[in-house]
């Protein structure tokens, strides 16, 4: 009985810590017009306004939408609160949450034989997801100090697509992109060549085809831009645990400057 006690302790223990970390991405609500973005900001320790820090943007995928300012944290958020994380790369990092009834990136679907087909637009205005998502970005470079030879970006499903599409509207913003299980339209791969890329897929994904990722990395090799291409072989739609697990994600990521 005592050791169960003492697991229940510890475990509730273990969750606490968890929560405590997460809340050290503070609540924030960006404002333009009538809409509402919410996000998070996790902030370097000891933040210094003396100095300058790499920006790290990331977009989450279609089931963490809302406006709890929660969800999108589920994801990725812990692995920027590791402690050797967070000493060695010291950085501002921003997770916006995109509404339930909106989408990062301009692309349409549809299923086609019980699979689901993608139709990504070359140009066009911006879903209002990602028109307050860059707003929210140019607002962060302007109000924190960021050094502006070091802003990245990446995501992951849905968040792998608006990854392309930030990319693509912002064609000399960032310094490097990791899209994970997401997608493109290839055919803007020439507005995408000043940022290095470092591209994610499971080979089983039966949600987003590892195709959209292939045919992406092609078509940034045809322009002749700095791309890495990993496929998990049996990996499924959670390609993002393998990529998150990656020893040389980081240590690539913060290397990359304008």
């Amino acid at each position: 009985m005592k050791k169960f006690i003492a697991l229940v302790v510890l475990t509730g223990l273990s969750v606490l810590t968890i929560a405590q970390d997460l809340s050290l991405f503070q609540k924030k609500q960006f404002i333009s017009g009538n809409d509402t973005l919410p996000y998070r900001l996790l902030l370097p320790e000891n933040y210094d306004v003396s100095k300058k820090y790499p920006l790290v943007f990331f977009l989450h995928g279609a089931g963490e939408r809302g406006n709890d300012n929660e969800k999108q944290l589920l994801h990725g958020a812990k692995l920027f609160l590791k402690e050797e994380v967070r000493k060695k790369y010291p950085a501002i990092v921003i997770f916006p949450q995109c509404p339930q009834n909106s989408f990062w990136s301009n692309v349409d679907f549809k299923m086609e034989n019980g699979k689901r087909v993608f139709a990504f637009k070359a140009e066009g205005e911006p879903t209002i997801a990602m028109k307050l998502a860059q707003e929210l970005l140019f607002t962060i470079l302007k109000d924190y100090r960021v050094s502006k030879r070091k802003v990245y970006v990446g995501g992951l499903s849905m968040g792998g697509m608006g990854t392309f599409e930030i990319v693509r509207r912002n064609p000399r913003l960032f310094a490097a992109a990791f899209p994970i299980c997401g997608g493109g339209e290839p055919s803007t791969a020439s507005q995408l060549k000043k940022t290095k890329w470092w591209i994610f897929h499971g080979g089983k994904d039966d949600v987003v085809p590892p195709e959209l990722s292939q045919k992406m990395s092609a078509a940034l090799k045809a322009v002749k831009s700095s791309v890495k291409f990993t496929l998990y072989p049996t990996a499924n739609h959670n390609s993002w645990d393998p990529a998150f697990a990656e020893p040389g994600l980081f240590p690539w990521l913060f290397a990359q400057k304008k």
